[in-house]
């Protein structure tokens, strides 16, 4: 993913905001044109379809996902602190609206509708969350220092289901603050009563 041409780079970010906008059949290559200053043909140069650019872009951003869990693991040992960080994440994404929504979640509500090879990149985006977030949950369970009422594996799909829930919420009231009043008591269930 990090060889792409500046060109490249410019186009997956202006589908990325415009899929956050409007979802996948919100926006196409003229919208995209219009907006890099590009023409058509060379859109299609880089992504001969739009299959092409939406799997690229739900694959780049779940490397970029993989990428900042890792840097999380490196900075902050603490499973409940790994998990207030990616809480934490979201929040200021939603709060000052430059992510206002994770791809992957926007795009599996479209699942239906999506051309199976982009529904295999989102399965992919939700099947590395979902393992991040057990290793996460698995290790602070064997520490004390988290509680679960289930299996480490259904903690973490709650918990993800529950943080996209939360982005749902804020964008429906439109009301960023709505995520916060989601997810916190998210981590007070999951944090041991000493």
């Amino acid at each position: 993913m990090g060889n792409l041409s500046p060109t490249s780079d410019a186009i997956l970010a202006c589908a990325r905001s415009l899929i956050v906008a409007g979802g996948y059949n919100g926006f196409s290559y003229a919208d995209i044109a219009d907006v890099v200053g590009v023409r058509k043909a060379s859109i299609h140069h880089h992504f001969p379809s739009k299959v092409d650019l939406v799997r690229t872009l739900v694959a780049q951003y779940r490397e970029e996902a993989k990428a900042g869990m890792a840097n999380l693991e490196l900075r902050v040992s603490d499973p409940l602190e790994q998990l207030r960080f990616y809480i934490g994440y979201w929040e200021a994404c939603i709060a000052d609206a430059n992510a206002p929504f994770c791809i992957g979640a926007l795009l599996a509500s479209q699942l239906p509708v999506l051309p199976e090879e982009v529904g295999i990149e989102v399965r992919a985006h939700f099947r590395s969350l979902s393992e991040w977030l057990t290793s996460v949950l698995e290790r602070g369970a064997r520490r004390g220092q988290l509680h679960l009422t289930s299996t480490p594996r259904a903690e973490a799909e709650a918990f993800m289901a529950t943080v996209h829930g939360a982005m749902l919420s804020a964008r429906a009231y439109g009301d960023p603050t709505i995520f916060g009043v989601v997810t916190a008591p998210l981590l007070e269930r999951l944090t041991p009563r000493h």
